[in-house]
């Protein structure tokens, strides 16, 4: 059974700091890519941040370019969203989700199309 939990998020203020982890379990992610999409109300899903396992390559919203950072823990089969200098219009929900197979490219690009695990989702509110 294919697990994947999210954890990290909450409130800051503008200018902050936040940082999401996901883990998954019950699936090798050896070839998978993985990646963090958000939501806010109103608006169509984006793909965030993805990352390959198969080669590490990543890859970044534009929105969010040289703010996040998404990096892997082989150890504890864990994907991290370090979040900085945070924007009010970052605030959304924000899940994480593997496809066994694919790339960070693809998977981000896709808008969520080509996941086949999600998490149940964090919440990130950025306000003064």
């Amino acid at each position: 059974q294919v697990q994947v939990v999210e954890s990290g998020g909450g409130l800051v203020q503008p200018g902050g700091s936040l940082r999401l982890s996901c883990e998954v379990s019950g699936v090798t992610l050896r070839n998978s890519a993985i990646g963090w999409f958000r939501q806010a109300p109103g608006k169509a899903r984006e793909g965030v941040s993805c990352l390959s396992s198969s080669d590490d390559s990543t890859y970044y919203a534009d929105s969010v370019r040289g703010r996040f950072t998404i990096s892997r823990d082989n150890a504890k089969n864990t994907v991290h969203l370090y979040m900085s200098n945070l924007k009010p219009e970052d605030t959304a929900e924000y899940s994480c989700g593997v496809d066994a197979v694919g790339s960070a490219w693809y998977i981000c690009t896709s808008g969520g199309g080509a996941v086949e695990h999600w998490g149940q989702g964090a919440l990130v509110a950025v306000f003064s």
